[in-house]
């Protein structure tokens, strides 16, 4: 079964277009963000980005749940950040076809976005240590990236296309 990981660094808007294009495959969702560890929410709290180390067992929990869900023969999307390739090389140990879309937009827009939502723990502070961590897609990963400023039903229907198509989302 395939796996999409919607990544990006926070406020580009994995939760929102990984929900619509769940609902839009009929396919489960995963917010990575609930299976972070309570040290982890409280380290992001402060304005103290997270390492590797930290992140690890994190990952590791998400790959398992893909596993979960692909083993019980059921399309799943990821909201995770996914920011390096060794993140990326993590969640595909969970045997699943993971595909990636990497929603890209500018600091600025992704500032904006991070200024006006209400109730996360990620604080604006933690965007620049996220967008230094950023490893573009390699020509090797399965994947797509898509412009933020495009409206989530238009990201959602783009990927929906190139799934549909069957061929390697990268061309998209």
């Amino acid at each position: 079964m395939s796996a999409w990981v919607i990544m990006g660094v926070s406020g580009c808007g994995k939760s929102e277009v990984g929900k619509r294009l769940a609902d839009a495959l009929g396919a489960g969702f995963i917010e990575g963000d609930r299976f972070h560890s309570d040290d982890n929410v409280r380290k992001m709290s402060a304005g103290i980005a997270l390492t590797d180390a930290d992140r690890e067992g994190w990952l590791r929990l998400l790959a398992g749940e893909l596993a979960r869900a692909c083993a019980g023969g059921r399309e799943v999307v990821l909201a995770c950040s996914a920011l390096k390739r060794t993140y990326r090389d993590t969640l595909r140990t969970s045997g699943c076809d993971v595909r990636f879309v990497h929603l890209h937009g500018s600091r600025e827009t992704i500032a904006a976005r991070m200024g006006a939502r209400a109730g996360h723990y990620m604080p604006l502070s933690l965007l620049d240590s996220q967008l230094r961590d950023l490893e573009p897609l390699q020509g090797d990963e399965v994947g797509m990236v898509v412009d933020i400023e495009e409206p989530p039903e238009e990201l959602v229907e783009r990927v929906c296309r190139r799934s549909r198509e069957g061929g390697n989302p990268s061309s998209a």
